[in-house]
């Protein structure tokens, strides 16, 4: 029988800003907590396979904006945009995952469904 646990939720969503201390903590751990715990709380499947989306996807638009450097300096921009968005939605959806509310990441692809 799953548990109900919305702080485990809130602190794999927040995990991910450990991409701003390490650089690539933010995959890793919320992996590792959606791995460990997607059979024993409620919601953890999903909200796991959201944020590995969402960080798979914020990698892969920050390796295409890389060459959008050198057109033009668009890409600096991208990844400005990018670095706003990964800061801001992983502390709003653990917010809304801490309330019981459903979580979204804008522009996130669905690479594990």
């Amino acid at each position: 029988m799953k548990r109900t646990d919305n702080q485990l939720l809130a602190i794999t969503h927040l995990s991910q800003l450990l991409d701003y201390v390490t650089g690539f903590g933010g995959l890793i751990l919320p992996l590792i907590l959606w791995v460990s715990k997607k059979d024993s709380v409620l919601n953890m499947d999903e909200h796991g396979k959201a944020i590995l989306n969402f960080q798979l996807s914020i990698f892969i638009y920050s390796l295409l904006s890389i060459p959008l450097i050198f057109l033009f300096g668009l890409g600096i921009l991208v990844l400005i945009a990018i670095a706003i968005l990964a800061f801001v939605f992983p502390i709003i959806n653990a917010i809304n995952s801490s309330n019981g509310k459903n979580v979204y990441y804008p522009l996130s692809l669905r690479i594990i469904s």
